[in-house]
């Protein structure tokens, strides 16, 4: 998964594994002082389900990366200084430790780049037309806490 050539987003699913350090070095700018990633991985529980073994995540691609594009202009009208934007995740069958999402800003300061990275990963979580398909000791089923997807301009800020 390359970064891109140009412009200030990285939006995309792979079922490789993410470039988290090519995507914190892409994210630094000369003008932003402060990047905040954020990486999401797979645990050995969920709710209700212990000695989880692996994930399985799907997407409805031709949607997802259109959601995250949404993130990202939702992003910047509420954070006009943020300089890049990084939203990248995995699909299909991970293990447990291994990065699923990673969510990257890069602002002048922290206090918003904190707020934006915080924003971001909230967003994918609700908008972001993914699913996972959990493996556990005594079972298999579909993640938890599934909901409607909503648009990024619905998504609240930190409580």
């Amino acid at each position: 998964m390359e970064s891109p050539a140009k412009g200030n987003n990285w939006f995309g699913l792979t079922t490789q594994e993410l470039p988290i350090g090519a995507a914190y070095k892409w994210a630094v700018r000369p003008d932003c002082g402060a990047v905040v990633l954020f990486s999401g991985t797979i645990r050995n529980h969920a709710e209700g389900r212990e000695g989880v073994q692996h994930l399985t995540y799907e997407a409805y691609e031709e949607q997802t990366v259109v959601r995250f594009e949404a993130i990202g202009a939702e992003l910047r009208v509420r954070w006009p200084d943020v300089g890049r934007v990084v939203l990248l995740h995995r699909t299909g069958k991970l293990q447990i430790g291994e990065s699923s999402v990673i969510a990257i800003v890069s602002t002048p300061h922290r206090p918003s780049a904190f707020e934006a990275a915080r924003f971001a990963i909230d967003a994918l979580k609700e908008t972001a037309p993914i699913w996972k398909h959990e493996v556990w000791a005594d079972g298999a089923d579909w993640g938890t806490g599934a909901h409607d997807i909503s648009d990024a301009q619905s998504v609240g800020g930190p409580e």
